[in-house]
């Protein structure tokens, strides 16, 4: 009797000990992102390459350039640049939800108020809102554009903006159903635990 619960001990540490291994494994293969949002950071340089070279091209020509024009290549920088606040975003909200807290932001001045507190959720919403912000851009720049314009092109980008947009509604919406239940969830607990 003493040998069959000495047995089933034994049993039973070791698939203790087999799952611990495998959950510290799993915990930390989250490190296995790390280098992706290394790699997101490097992909600003040739957008600060681009953003310059598009700057350089509006100086040259604000003398002679129409409004129209320069208002078309102020379009293209902004562009670049809601595209490097975007992978910024992704890269630190990303890294502080799926790998670890950036510490080194934690009593800096400079740390931005939404940083540490956006969610996979709230992540979702400014991706989405980001990429709306750029297809407005592109909208934009391609009505004030003189020249051939390609309807069927139009059409597309315009339907690939309304749903963008109709996705960023949706997204907000089950968001807002799952906080709604999330909220009754907790109510019920408590109710249940006073009983």
């Amino acid at each position: 009797m003493i040998k069959k619960n000495s047995d089933s001990f034994v049993e039973n540490n070791n698939e203790f000990h087999i799952e611990q291994v495998v959950e510290k494994v799993l915990f930390g293969g989250r490190w296995l992102l790390a280098p992706l949002y290394v790699g997101l950071l490097l992909s600003l340089v040739p957008l600060i390459y681009r953003f310059f070279i598009e700057f350089l091209h509006l100086m040259e020509g604000v003398a002679t350039l129409r409004m129209q024009e320069i208002t078309l290549k102020i379009l293209e920088l902004l562009d670049v640049v809601l595209l490097g606040n975007l992978i910024i975003i992704v890269i630190f909200a990303g890294y502080e939800n799926f790998v670890s807290k950036i510490n080194v932001a934690t009593d800096s001045v400079d740390r931005p108020h939404w940083m540490g507190r956006v969610d996979y959720s709230g992540l979702k919403i400014k991706l989405i809102g980001s990429l709306v912000a750029i297809s407005v851009i592109e909208l934009l720049k391609d009505f004030m554009m003189e020249g051939a314009y390609d309807d069927k092109t139009q059409m597309w980008r315009i339907i690939i903006h309304v749903t963008f947009v109709i996705s960023g509604v949706l997204f907000a919406l089950m968001d807002f159903i799952a906080d709604k239940r999330e909220a009754v969830d907790l109510a019920d607990k408590s109710t249940k635990s006073e009983k």
